[in-house]
């Protein structure tokens, strides 16, 4: 196991001998229990980095050694806390409130997925908490970085790696 670390004060996310400026949520960070959906803190732990979904085209998969697949049209992530499925990948358009994966922007051409509040999710304890690309500002609550840093750290993760933020 290899450990992607976050000093959220800081503003740097370390892997081995890579360090590199980082950004978090508008919020700061916030301890896991004190997370709350909506809040824009980056919860503070140890999340296992689950899979990877990437956008075609903008892109490349060669040599990703975790689990990926492309994001496709409709593809969403709930943010709803009255949803069965909060906290899961769903498919758009719902009658419940949730993210769209494919965005106008390029922050989520590489969106890490990390498993925070998902074993079992807990509505209202956060959804949503990836590890993207930076778009020069805060996020909602994940850890960003830049293009060119996260397509050298990619190939590095392997399954059973962690973040710690």
């Amino acid at each position: 196991m290899s450990v992607v670390r976050v000093d959220a004060g800081a503003g740097r996310l370390s892997f081995g001998e890579l360090d590199m400026p980082c950004t978090i949520g508008r919020g700061g960070s916030c301890a896991a229990a004190d997370k709350r959906e909506g809040d824009g803190c980056t919860p503070l732990g140890v999340w296992p980095i689950r899979g990877v979904l990437l956008r075609q085209g903008k892109v490349e998969a060669a040599g990703i050694r975790l689990p990926w697949r492309w994001v496709r049209e409709g593809d969403g992530w709930s943010d709803d806390v009255a949803d069965p499925a909060y906290n899961r990948p769903v498919h758009l358009p719902r009658a419940f409130s949730a993210e769209k994966l494919l965005r106008d922007d390029d922050a989520y051409d590489v969106i890490v997925v990390l498993g925070h509040n998902d074993a079992p999710p807990v509505p209202g304890r956060g959804s949503a908490i990836f590890f993207h690309l930076s778009e020069g500002r805060p996020t909602a609550g994940c850890v960003a970085v830049e293009r060119a840093d996260m397509l050298r750290l990619l190939p590095l993760l392997a399954p059973g790696d962690v973040e710690i933020v």
